[in-house]
């Protein structure tokens, strides 16, 4: 007993040793820390960077500086950089590219311009520790960003252009250090402009052109090593690090590179992308949170005078400056105020690139440890305040309902909307259930559906526990992008009427089926179930193909029938094509009638989604197959067609389902069969057509036919 408390009591000697101690430690900080601190008010962020100042060398000196805490801030600091990228709407970067631009040249000229006279003439430093100070001004690190993501913040415009200016300051700074770092050392000549220059260009070339033809051969080989996707994810974000090193550059800068490099090919509904999301928010982010608050020393304050005023002066310019830039980026953009804050609130952090280029600096001889004291001051303050103001701004935001600009009655009809998945084919439920999952709007309070029909005979017991055991194993696909799935098994006589009495049950707004296989007994391509579902149901119908994974699609071609405006699931499909386009960052080409394109670019306009649309007239459906000269294998083709009766019915429609089928076999597809009439239980207030009366005149018919079989076998006994 005496030699176990010895032994415990060796342990405890600080600072520890013991790795499994001190990742036990850190855990209950990340554990804790948010939790204790949100009682008091204070954003979690603070909390993991003041817990670092408490047991860091510096503070109790619980723990030091080790190999494995910096490995560790490594990753989470690279992982922060990622994501962002990751993140990155390209499809609203590339809108407010201009803007983007603005802000990063406001938010690197002002701080520069503030910084570089206040350390020159105020503190007396000379030109390469000024102009190096001024520039760290000009930094900033996405320190507060997950807390825009937490509160669905990500793609509001404001915090788009940030993202898209940290690059632009980053970049810019980092390129800074390297050139003063040689103008101290007087090695500043041509060939260090040309071995830039020619790094930079094939950095890019390789981030940009090779690693994306790479992943998407990756992705398609190996789509169903779902945990493999996330490991070669992240290979690829330290072999980014690692080539921005080699060319010059900070890492950070490739870990935000290959982010972007990525960004087309890891959807956001996606479950890598929550996979992603999940281990970076909950260990390597907050490790780094925590190793930049074991930086800071509390006693240099005490230190001196000195020490204080250079502190408080880096700190009052560094926010000043930032302030600026937010507030001129609101005048010249027309911004409200809580975007304003937001702006501020995401660039005033200062940490990765503040930390790079001052104690690169620092062990250049460039500055003083005046400098760096007072720079680790700055990173607390700064991220104190960043954290408070992106806080409050992000609250505001959503309180005031800037982020989200739906009228009442497309928010009503997203909270409501539900979709039902029958099972045919378990060869194409992974697919299936995978562009469910894209397509499904994260505001429905309704679970996806997934529905097993089971024949009702003499086994329909046994069926219906074997059928609902194989559907569990969909549920853990779903609720890894943190879907939830509702497991319906049934029994009925006919499949089709089990489908659409469930449809009804549940008020579906969408059926998703799969590509039904050819049948000997029809010259059409559809079967008798599927044929009949869109015919007997009055719901949106879509009949899914997908020969490639969903990710790796290059186009959305788009062919849609005049006058398919004027139906009524019109909005509901156009919010599911632009939600497919954004979600994979790929454009569509639209093929129909000018009206038609009017009024589905006008549902974009009005849902604030600034997806690329391409318009092209077309208007002989006869000759359907001029449209072949246009479309890729690596294309996404999406037909709108009609049920017959409804008003934008042709009957080229037909003969165009069979051609799709036969001449665009290495295509994915996809078939949407609008909803022809409104429902009361919808948003609009008119009544469903049930299908009731045809089902039962389908099971009728078919009790009937066996019937007469039995007579008939009877007869011939």
């Amino acid at each position: 007993m005496l030699d176990f408390f010895n032994q415990l009591q060796r342990q405890f000697i600080l600072p520890l040793s013991n790795p499994i101690l001190i990742f036990s430690l850190i855990l209950f900080i990340i554990l804790l820390s948010p939790i204790l601190l949100k009682r008091l008010h204070i954003p979690g962020i603070i909390g993991l960077i003041i817990s670092g100042v408490i047991i860091g060398p510096h503070g109790l000196n619980i723990l030091s500086q080790s190999s494995a805490i910096d490995l560790f801030s490594t990753i989470g600091l690279l992982y922060i950089m990622f994501i962002a990228g990751l993140e990155l709407d390209l499809n609203e970067f590339r809108v407010n590219r201009h803007k983007s631009v603005m802000f990063g040249f406001l938010t690197f000229i002002l701080p520069l311009s503030i910084g570089f006279p206040v350390c020159y003439y105020g503190l007396g430093y000379d030109f390469n520790a000024s102009f190096l100070t001024a520039s760290m001004f000009a930094t900033h690190t996405l320190l507060t960003y997950p807390i825009v993501s937490k509160f669905g913040l990500v793609k509001n415009q404001a915090v788009a252009i940030t993202v898209g200016g940290t690059i632009l300051t980053d970049t810019a700074v980092l390129l800074i250090l390297s050139v003063i770092k040689e103008n101290q050392l007087g090695e500043l000549s041509h060939g260090f402009w040309i071995r830039i220059g020619v790094s930079l260009v094939i950095f890019l070339a390789i981030l940009f052109i090779v690693i994306p033809r790479v992943a998407t051969w990756f992705f398609q080989k190996l789509e169903s090593e779902k945990y493999a996707h996330y490991v070669f994810v992240l290979s690829v974000v330290f072999f980014a690090a690692f080539l921005a090193s080699v060319a010059g550059l900070e890492p950070i800068i490739g870990a935000f590179a290959a982010g972007i490099a990525l960004n087309r090919l890891v959807p956001q509904s996606s479950a890598l992308m929550n996979r992603i999301d999940f281990i970076g928010n909950t260990l390597f982010i907050p490790f780094f949170l925590i190793s930049v608050g074991m930086l800071v020393n509390v006693h240099v304050i005490f230190s001196g005078s000195m020490a204080i005023i250079i502190a408080l002066t880096l700190s009052a310019v560094a926010i000043s400056g930032k302030w600026l830039a937010a507030w001129f980026t609101q005048l010249i953009f027309h911004y409200s105020k809580n975007q304003r804050q937001l702006i501020f609130g995401l660039s005033s952090a200062h940490a990765a690139a503040t930390l790079a280029v001052i104690i690169v600096g620092y062990q250049a001889g460039i500055i003083d440890q005046n400098i760096l004291n007072g720079t680790i001051i700055l990173i607390l303050i700064t991220s104190v305040v960043a954290s408070f103001a992106t806080e409050r701004g992000a609250k505001r935001t959503v309180i005031s309902g800037e982020s989200d600009q739906l009228d009442s009655r497309m928010l009503e009809a997203m909270k409501n909307e539900h979709i039902l998945l029958p099972i045919s084919n378990v060869a194409t439920m992974d697919k299936l259930l995978e562009f469910v999952v894209l397509i499904k709007d994260k505001k429905s309070v309704h679970p996806v559906s997934v529905l097993s029909v089971v024949p009702n005979n003499s086994e329909a017991e046994i069926n219906m526990l074997k059928s609902k055991q194989k559907l569990e194993e969909y549920v853990k696909q779903a609720s890894a992008a943190e879907i939830k799935t509702n497991v319906i098994a049934t029994i009925d006589h006919h499949a089709l009427s089990g489908i659409t009495r469930i449809a009804r049950e549940i008020m579906a707004d969408i059926i998703v089926v799969g590509w039904p296989q050819r049948s000997g007994f029809f010259s059409k391509f559809m079967n008798e179930k599927t044929e009949n579902l869109i015919n007997y149901t009055d719901k949106n119908v879509f009949v899914c193909h997908f020969m490639h994974p969903l990710n790796i699609h290059k186009r959305v071609i788009l062919l849609v029938p005049p006058l398919a405006e004027l139906e009524s699931g019109f909005e509901l499909w156009a919010k599911k094509v632009s939600t497919i386009s954004n979600e994979l960052t790929i454009p569509i080409e639209f093929y129909g009638d000018k009206k038609t394109s009017d009024a589905f670019h006008k549902q974009l306009k009005n849902r604030n989604i600034h997806t690329t649309a391409a318009f092209h007239p077309f208007e002989d459906w006869e000759d359907f197959l001029v449209i072949g000269r246009h479309v890729k294998d690596d294309d996404l083709l999406i037909l709108v067609t009609a049920r017959k009766g409804s008003v934008s019915y042709l009957s080229y429609l037909d003969t165009i389902v069979i051609k799709i089928n036969k001449y665009f076999q290495m295509n994915s597809k996809l078939l949407i069969y609008p909803q022809q009439f409104d429902s009361t239980d919808k948003v609009d207030g008119y009544e469903e057509v049930s299908s009731e009366p045809l089902v039962k005149s389908m099971e009728a018919i078919e009790k009937l036919g066996r019937g007469i079989g039995t007579l008939l076998k009877k007869g011939k006994d």
